[in-house]
């Protein structure tokens, strides 16, 4: 069978095994945004101990395999707690925090890439610190977290795959299915990296031309 009858053959397992990839990706990346812009915050705080809560999270996110993070989720919490876990929920779980501790890492340098003397200033207009990072601060490092950030989407698009080791049914795993039925592992394989690679130009191009506008931005300024 060609790659086109396989295309046509498959395609709605195809588009459901991508839709569940695209599912995973915006889910996850809601909530490691709002993880990285927490442990961010706490990396730049004043105070030692929760500037020490985000290095211990962003140091054991980083310093462990996204697999070895997904087994520990799926399996290891689950025996250890006597509980029952389903794969999309492990799945959501382990990208949203693996995601997180880099994006800590992202809005923690974009925020000290902002002159200290714009917090300073804004200290001695009046302005409560939380009020000064919202409005002044992360406005700014904003502009300079957005190609960090696009690119992070794209690499948490493209582990989800790794998420097919427990079961999931997304773009990879659903390759997998396919191919043990017809086993014709090349024209699958081909056909799920077309796919991957469709959607990750589509969106590197997205971050580019977000990139020249916000280049476009400071020379206006």
């Amino acid at each position: 069978m060609s790659i086109p009858e396989l295309v046509v053959q498959n395609w709605s397992r195809l588009l459901a095994g991508l839709a569940m990839t695209v599912e995973l990706t915006i889910i996850s990346l809601i909530i490691a945004g709002m993880l990285g812009l927490l442990f961010g915050l706490l990396s730049v705080s004043k105070k030692k101990s929760l500037r020490a809560i985000a290095l211990v999270y962003v140091d054991i996110v980083r310093g462990t395999p996204l697999l070895v993070q997904a087994f520990f989720i799926y399996f290891g919490i689950p025996a250890a707690l006597g509980i029952r876990l389903d794969a999309n929920t492990a799945g959501i779980i382990t990208l949203s925090l693996n995601a997180g501790g880099y994006l800590a890492e992202i809005f923690r340098g974009g925020i000290e890439s902002i002159n200290k003397g714009q917090m300073e200033a804004a200290r001695s207009l009046g302005l409560p610190y939380s009020l000064a990072m919202t409005k002044v601060i992360l406005p700014q490092a904003v502009r300079t977290m957005t190609p960090a950030l696009i690119n992070q989407c794209i690499i948490t698009l493209k582990d989800t795959s790794i998420l097919s080791i427990i079961g999931i049914q997304e773009l990879t795993q659903t390759g997998r299915l396919i191919i043990a039925n017809n086993y014709q592992a090349f024209e699958m394989w081909t056909i799920v990296a077309v796919m991957y690679f469709i959607i990750i130009m589509i969106l590197t191009k997205i971050s580019k031309r977000i990139e020249r506008k916000m280049s476009y931005g400071k020379s206006e300024n």
